[in-house]
C-alpha cells in the first residue's frame, strides 16, 4: 500500500497547477505574459518547494527553485507593463 502523506499531497496540486498552465499555454487558452500564467507557476513551484521538505532531492529543489525565481520575475513585469 502506498503511504501518502500531505507533503505528497500539497506537491501533486503544485505539479497539476504546473502541468495545467503548460497545457493551456499549449494549447493558446493562456497567455505568457500573462499574470496568470506567472501566478500559477510560481504557486505549483512553491508548492512543490513546500513537498520537498519532508523528502528532500537536491535536483527538484533546484529546478523549482529556479521555476519559482524565474515565475516572479514574470509576475513583476506583468504587474509593472499593467500599471503603465
Amino acid at each position: 500500500m502506498i503511504d501518502i502523506t500531505l507533503f505528497d499531497i500539497i506537491g501533486m496540486v503544485g505539479v497539476g497547477m504546473i502541468i495545467t498552465t503548460y497545457g493551456l499555454l499549449q494549447t493558446n487558452r493562456m497567455n505568457v505574459k500573462s499574470m496568470g500564467y506567472s501566478i500559477y507557476n510560481s504557486l505549483g513551484a512553491a508548492l512543490i518547494l513546500v513537498s520537498l521538505w519532508a523528502d528532500f532531492n537536491l535536483s527538484a529543489f533546484v529546478i523549482e527553485a529556479f521555476w519559482f525565481i524565474f515565475s516572479m520575475v514574470g509576475l513583476y513585469s506583468a504587474l509593472k507593463k499593467k500599471s503603465e
